[in-house]
């Protein structure tokens, strides 16, 4: 695939974004309404962009007519810093893709989210790791989360007690969070199924 502008590889991301969490492709309204853009003409001139370059495949008459051609194996995509309250996937939160193989992971990933911080070190995860997360917005008792509690995102071990949910570290220096289910909403963006150590201990 010939090389892409920043811009391309944010439209880029955003519809990957959009299959992994609708199912279907988005329109060229909603691209152009999720990059703040008047006219769906800017947008227009980067799909056909996109296409020339091997990207995605326009299906004419069609108001999702938007394929990928983008080969899976091109990889998991990165999650720099997540900022608060915005969606973990947004597009202009993606750093690049990492190419790994399927059988790196017991279950299957769907992206990588870059580690901030020591809450989770005596579970081996140190600051710089890169996580594997399986998106799901369920999870067990005892599982990793990437948990959203108001307008953060954290990553906890899940523990339930009757109507509430503490995330707890893996280091003593912090405090667990104990969430009142039935006053607060938890949300869980996907349980943790990997970590790559990407510096030294």
């Amino acid at each position: 695939m010939k090389p892409l502008t920043d811009r391309q590889r944010e439209i880029l991301a955003f519809i990957e974004k959009t299959l992994m969490q609708e199912g279907f492709p988005p329109t060229i309204a909603e691209i152009t309404r999720a990059f703040r853009v008047r006219s769906t003409n800017s947008i227009r001139g980067h799909l056909q962009a996109l296409a020339r370059k091997g990207a995605i495949e326009l299906v004419p008459a069609a108001s999702r007519g938007i394929r990928l051609l983008r080969p899976a194996e091109e990889g998991l995509p990165l999650i720099g810093q997540v900022a608060a309250g915005r969606p973990i996937l947004a597009a202009e939160h993606i750093e690049r893709y990492c190419r790994l193989g399927p059988e790196l992971f017991h279950n299957q990933a769907d992206y990588l989210l870059r580690v901030r911080g020591l809450s989770m070190r005596d579970a081996g995860i140190l600051d710089g790791d890169l996580l594997a997360v399986r998106r799901t917005p369920e999870a067990r008792a005892g599982q990793i989360v990437v948990a959203r509690l108001s307008d953060e995102v954290t990553v906890k071990r899940l523990r339930l007690e009757g109507g509430k949910a503490l995330l707890e570290p893996a280091n003593p220096d912090f405090a667990p969070i104990e969430v009142d289910l039935e006053r607060e909403a938890l949300a869980i963006e996907g349980v943790v199924v990997g970590v790559i150590r990407t510096e030294p201990a």
